[in-house]
C-alpha cells in the first residue's frame, strides 16, 4: 500500500468515525441549541461565554483559511473543490474530510488565476485572516469562563462537536500543505514540519509569508513534502 492510498483510507475512516461519534455518542442536544446558534449568528452575544463566542466565530475563519488552499488545489482535481469549501462554512470537517480523502496529489498549478484565486492568494486576505484568528483566540482564552465551558462541553452536543471539529480543522492543514508548497517552489521540509507541529498558528503564519502563485505555471515535478 503506497502513502497516497494509506492517507486516503485513514482520512476516510477519520470522517466515518467522526460522523458516527458526533451523531451517536456525543452528548445529547440541548433545548436551547437553536436559540444559541441564532444569537451567535446575529451577534447577540450578551450573556454567552466568550469562549463559545470565540470558538463559533473562528469556525468561520478556518474555512476561509482552507479556501486559500483548496481553490488552487482544485484546479487539478476532478472533484469540485468549491463545493466542499462552501459546505465547510456550515459543517466544517464533515465537508472537508471527504475532499481530503478523495483528492489526488497535485503539486502544480496550470493556467491563469481567476479573480477568486487571486483574492485567496493575496497577502492582504492572509493578514486579515491572521488578525481575526489571533484576536479570537486571545479573546476566548483571556475572557472566557473555562469551568463553564467544560460543563457545556460535557452536556451540549453543539459545543462538544464544534470543539472537536475545531481540533480536526486545526490539525488537517498538513494534508494540503505539501502540494501547496510545491506549487510555490518551496522545498525546505522544515517549513512543512514547523506548520504541521504548530496547530492553527503555523498555518496562519504560512499563509501570510508564503510566496504567491505564479500567474501561469506549467506542470512541475517538485516532490510533494508529505
Amino acid at each position: 500500500m503506497n502513502q497516497t492510498t494509506f492517507r486516503k483510507i485513514a482520512l476516510g475512516f477519520l470522517w466515518l468515525g467522526f460522523t458516527i461519534y458526533a451523531f451517536g455518542f456525543a452528548p445529547a442536544d440541548q433545548p436551547d441549541t437553536l436559540d444559541l446558534i441564532k444569537r451567535l449568528s446575529t451577534g447577540q452575544i450578551e450573556g454567552i461565554n466568550p469562549l463559545i463566542v470565540a470558538l463559533f466565530n473562528i469556525m468561520g475563519v478556518l474555512p476561509v483559511m482552507y479556501a486559500c488552499f483548496l481553490y488552487a488545489d482544485g484546479r487539478g482535481q476532478r472533484l469540485p473543490a468549491w463545493a466542499f469549501s462552501v459546505a465547510s462554512f456550515a459543517v466544517g470537517a464533515f465537508a472537508l474530510l471527504p475532499y481530503l480523502a478523495l483528492r489526488q496529489p497535485n503539486s502544480s498549478f496550470v493556467g491563469k488565476k481567476n479573480w477568486l484565486i487571486k483574492l485567496l492568494d493575496s497577502r492582504v486576505l492572509a493578514i486579515g485572516v491572521a488578525i481575526a484568528a489571533i484576536s479570537l483566540v486571545i479573546y476566548g482564552i483571556t475572557q472566557g469562563n473555562w469551568q463553564e465551558f467544560m460543563s457545556q462541553w460535557q452536556t451540549s452536543r453543539f459545543i462538544h462537536v464544534m470543539s472537536l471539529d475545531f481540533c480536526l480543522l486545526c490539525s488537517l492543514f498538513p494534508t494540503l500543505l505539501g502540494d501547496d508548497m510545491a506549487r510555490r517552489g518551496l522545498k525546505d521540509s522544515r517549513i512543512f514540519w514547523t506548520v504541521a507541529f504548530i496547530p492553527l498558528f503555523g498555518a496562519v503564519i504560512y499563509l501570510v509569508l508564503r510566496p504567491q502563485l505564479a500567474e501561469a505555471v506549467t506542470a512541475q515535478t517538485t516532490a510533494v513534502l508529505t
